[in-house]
């Protein structure tokens, strides 16, 4: 079937080893299904060599890679699931559907393990506002989200948002969810029990999101893709609601030998999966499937990624109990499938068999060793010396400039649209450095940050997702929580390509040493590739979601200054340190230099003092440093609170990197005057270098002999520049 197996975007020895797999020629229905199961997007057959080398286990690591979503013990008898997806392609071609299915989606891996989503974060990437397309996409993305989260009933407490010309043509819509159970109800997606039943749970199949994975998502998009808006799922969040009512329902009566959802790959992927998870086989009766579309082939049926459908597997016995609580919620449930012993997953259509393959065959996939090559670009870029550039002759006009770009500016816009306080428990709100949450039933808190400067890693991708993580990780810090474990989605373009894929490796090092470092392993992820339009490529992007953990709620600590009296203290050196940054981009119009340098042992120490003197009481405010360097930190610190503050920068640097500089490991906090001794006992004792820069109070922030700005003037701009971009934009 050469014309078939190209059009399902398979390559040709990979058609020659599912031939050898088989001992024949595969029919059409089982091409489909090896298309969808040997995709990029299912198999991970460029990057799993290389996601080996991340760190997968620690003390507190229930699960890890390789299931729904990762698993983390708590304590006080408590597990956190999370887990950070994309949905890039969809939403490029169909910005509200492609951002509501993603939360859709993300959600199921959480409640699949067995806990209750209360949270999710959007870390999202555009092109520029001056693009019509631009505005477009992001409207549509904000709405999707919004709409299919706030109908849901989960908050979103935090995200980021950059825009980027590389991002032009492929934006990136990632989406974190995060649940809480008691431990002993996780459960996982596999079928080993011979004699137990499959059923299907939820909305039945039509012809939308079929071929999703293997063409929309693991392809370059050109002038042809606009055709593939089909391809796009529809979402009904109101039936994922009952759906995650159902199964928790189940779990807790103790119904359910395992628990998947159809995504990626629709009901090929549920099957085969848990199948081979199980170590098992299954017999699938593919005519009982309930159908929306009359005249679908098997082939459609198998490979439809139509959302909010579950797989549940239950022994016998309880079928009938799983069928009423299905009906009690209002969902249609079916049993189709049988579990089977051995490794063959086969199809039935009016009692024949239309399928017959080995699950393992599908489920692992092919494995590639891709050549890598270092981009040209990267030592002309590095080479490029950014503090040579002259100095704004306006310090202060070049703080407001750096306050209104698109990068830096409040994202209220977006937020304000979310449903952010639903469920209560949300203490900490979108704003801020991280959104922390309580846990029902304990004085515990977590805290969420998902963190990636793109440029950063278009300079140096190693060290730029070693920064992302030290931010991701630092940004959890600056609440008083401890980072414990990550999540992340590799966003990136052809891994087909050498100098693509040298990227990704760099990348995957990079994020091996920082987790390293900080302990924080890596639970589970998404990787994206063939984010490039027309040959180019977006930067990479791999973006960090950080889990961290306050042993007490109260204690958390935000980023406003809100009191009069404080002292303001800078934690951390600064040095003259501009490739990348965003006083680079917007005042001069550039991305070239190199990163700012990361010293480990500085970070780890500034983060434990973060820690450890907000659980003793001695911070008012901390917030980190990144885009904008210190100027930046402050006025937000002033706009937040509705406080000024007057201050001298210590040192001997010149104006600009004083201000601006986004050198790493840094962050500034206020400090009731009572409690100064014990921040400085702290810092001392962890080698955290200290500088008192003055006092919050008055209307203004005063950096003496630099600038001197109103809070109010600042925040007009902070505040509104974004939503004036899009308003005066579509004008």
């Amino acid at each position: 079937m050469p014309e078939l197996f190209e059009e399902l975007g398979l390559k040709r020895d990979e058609y020659d080893s599912i031939c050898e797999i088989l001992g024949r020629e595969p029919n059409k229905v089982e091409l489909g299904m090896y298309s969808v199961m040997w995709s990029e997007h299912c198999s991970y057959k460029s990057s799993k060599e290389q996601l080996r080398k991340l760190p997968t286990e620690g003390p507190r690591i229930l699960m890890g890679p390789g299931e729904n979503a990762g698993v983390v013990d708590i304590g006080d008898g408590f597990a956190v699931v999370f887990k950070l997806e994309s949905h890039n392609h969809p939403s490029a071609v169909e910005p509200f559907q492609g951002a509501a299915t993603g939360v859709g989606g993300i959600v199921r891996d959480i409640f699949t393990m067995g806990a209750r989503p209360i949270a999710s974060l959007d870390p999202l990437r555009f092109g520029s506002l001056e693009s019509p397309r631009t505005r477009y996409l992001f409207d549509g993305v904000v709405a999707g989200i919004a709409s299919y989260g706030n109908c849901l009933g989960i908050p979103t407490v935090a995200g980021d948002l950059y825009f980027e010309e590389a991002y032009e043509e492929n934006p990136l819509i990632n989406v974190m969810c995060l649940g809480i159970m008691p431990r002993e109800r996780l459960i996982l997606g596999r079928a080993s029990e011979p004699g137990s039943i499959g059923v299907l749970i939820g909305s039945s199949t039509g012809r939308d999101g079929i071929g999703g994975v293997s063409v929309l998502a693991s392809q370059e998009f050109d002038e042809t893709s606009a055709a593939k808006r089909p391809s796009v799922q529809v979402g009904d969040p109101f039936t994922e609601k009952l759906e995650i009512e159902a199964c928790l329902e189940m779990l807790d009566k103790g119904l359910l030998l395992g628990l998947q959802d159809l995504g990626g790959a629709g009901l090929t992927c549920a099957t085969c999966e848990t199948a081979e998870r199980g170590g098992c086989g299954m017999d699938v009766d593919v005519g009982k499937v309930p159908l929306r579309e009359p005249g679908m082939e098997p082939i459609e049926i198998m490979m439809s990624e139509s959302q909010e459908r579950m797989w549940a597997l239950t022994s016998p016995d309880n079928l009938d109990e799983v069928l009423g609580i299905c009906e009690k919620w209002g969902l249609d449930a079916t049993p189709l499938a049988t579990v089977t012993e051995g490794d063959r997953l086969r199809l039935f259509l009016d009692g024949v068999v239309i399928a017959d393959v080995p699950a393992s065959s599908l489920a692992q996939g092919p494995e590639y060793h891709r050549p890598a090559e270092k981009p040209a670009y990267i030592d002309k870029v590095q080479s490029a010396d950014p503090g040579a550039l002259p100095a704004p002759d306006d310090l202060g006009a070049a703080l407001m400039d750096l306050l209104g770009s698109p990068n830096i500016c409040s994202r209220r816009w977006v937020w304000e649209q979310y449903d952010h306080m639903v469920r209560l428990n949300t203490v900490l709100l979108p704003g801020g450095d991280a959104g922390v949450l309580r846990v029902m039933g304990s004085s515990k808190g977590i805290a969420l940050s998902c963190d990636c400067n793109g440029r950063f890693c278009y300079l140096d991708p190693n060290l730029g997702t070693q920064i992302a993580v030290a931010e991701s990780g630092r940004n959890v810090a600056c609440t008083g929580a401890t980072p414990v474990a990550l999540t992340n989605c590799l966003n990136f373009g052809n891994p087909e390509k050498p100098t693509i894929f040298w990227q990704f490796v760099q990348s995957v090092e990079g994020l091996a040493e920082a987790c390293r470092q900080l302990d924080t392993p890596v639970v589970g992820g998404n990787v994206s590739f063939y984010n490039e339009s027309f040959g180019e490529a977006i930067y990479p992007t791999p973006v960090i979601g950080m889990l961290g953990i306050l042993e007490d709620v109260r204690a958390r600590v935000g980023s406003a200054f809100s009191r009069e009296g404080d002292h303001v203290v800078l934690l951390g050196d600064t040095a003259a340190e501009f490739g990348g940054s965003e006083y680079l981009k917007v005042l001069h119009g550039k991305v070239e230099g190199k990163p700012p340098a990361l010293d480990w042992e500085a970070e780890k120490a500034l983060q434990k003092c973060l820690v450890r003197a907000a659980g003793a009481g001695a911070l008012a405010s901390a917030h980190d440093l990144s885009e904008g360097g210190l100027a930046v930190a402050l006025a937000e610190c002033c706009v937040q609170g509705g406080t000024g503050a007057h201050l001298e920068l210590p040192g001997t640097l010149p104006a600009p990197a004083a201000l601006f500089s986004e050198s790493q490991s840094r962050a500034v906090v206020s400090v009731p005057a009572q409690r100064l001794a014990d921040l400085e006992d702290i810092a001392a004792e962890l080698d955290v270098p200290l500088h008192i820069l003055g006092t919050t109070g008055g209307t203004s922030l005063e950096i003496k002999g630099m600038l001197e700005l109103g809070v109010d003037e600042m925040s007009e701009v902070y505040d509104t520049s974004l939503e004036k971009l899009i308003a005066g934009a579509t004008r």
